[in-house]
């Protein structure tokens, strides 16, 4: 069996499909930091277990609802509210967890990135790996720019291939633009202080790749430029269409801002 956290502010407008999605799953977590909208009246009428606590960093937030929220199963998924279940995805899960080996902490999932109705399997370079089902007491999460990555962790990392739902724009591009404004100055800093571990670039997991990349290629000139060129090109993203032109446009945009606010900072 398996319980579900949801870390949660202002969710109003995501929070019902994604609970609707993992209604397969009967202990579902809402940790929320501070909505001003009607998601805690939302979490309760779906009967979820509802906490609150300051939210700081993604990492943080994570190890604090492991640690406070009493989770009934020894598995627990980690899913967004602008993230939705697939019933393939319901299945590969609970096919997971039962022939995990005991010496397995977690598995890594992999999203599809729906903008504009469109999977965008191209312009997101599909697949990318984050860790999300995690055995009770075996995991502990590090930040890394305004996201998080595996910190400690007592075993080994699996994979489920089959991939879950990411609605990143689904409060409008506008609330996606300014999200993303916030999220340089938090990539910024992690990314001028993260070391350049060249024997890290080579690994085969993904995660770790991702990571010694980032702070390597934010120092290149033109990089902005590149990371439009490679997947709209170079991957064929244009195949996506218009969604596909304005998601890598955007995600360019993103990249000349981080690389600002590093000069900013040196």
């Amino acid at each position: 069996m398996i319980s579900a956290i949801i870390l949660t502010k202002s969710e109003a407008q995501n929070l019902p499909d994604c609970l609707k999605s993992i209604e397969w799953i009967d202990d579902r977590i809402v940790v929320d930091s501070g909505s001003t909208d009607e998601t805690i009246a939302i979490a309760e009428k779906h009967g979820t277990r509802i906490f609150t606590n300051p939210f700081r960093s993604f990492g943080e937030q994570r190890n604090w609802a492991l640690d406070h929220c009493s989770p009934k199963y020894d598995w627990i998924l980690f899913i967004d509210a602008d993230e939705r279940s697939t019933p393939q995805f319901r299945d590969a899960v609970s096919s997971a967890i039962q022939r995990a080996p005991e010496d397995v902490a977690g598995f890594y999932g992999c999203w599809k990135l729906m903008f504009e109705g469109v999977w965008l399997k191209r312009c997101d370079s599909f697949p990318k790996w984050q860790l999300r089902l995690v055995r009770n007491g075996r995991v502990r999460f590090v930040d890394f720019g305004h996201g998080q990555k595996e910190g400690v962790v007592d075993g080994r990392l699996d994979y489920i291939r089959e991939p879950y739902l990411h609605l990143p724009a689904n409060k409008g591009l506008d609330d996606w633009v300014e999200r993303h404004n916030r999220y340089a100055e938090q990539e910024a800093a992690a990314r001028r202080l993260e070391p350049i571990v060249w024997k890290n670039i080579f690994s085969a997991n993904g995660s770790t790749r991702n990571r010694a990349v980032k702070p390597l290629v934010s120092r290149i000139p033109g990089w902005p430029l590149l990371r439009f060129v490679w997947p709209y090109i170079f991957r064929l993203g244009f195949l996506e269409g218009r969604p596909g032109f304005s998601y890598c446009l955007h995600l360019a945009r993103y990249e000349r801002l981080i690389q600002v606010k590093m000069k900013e900072h040196p």
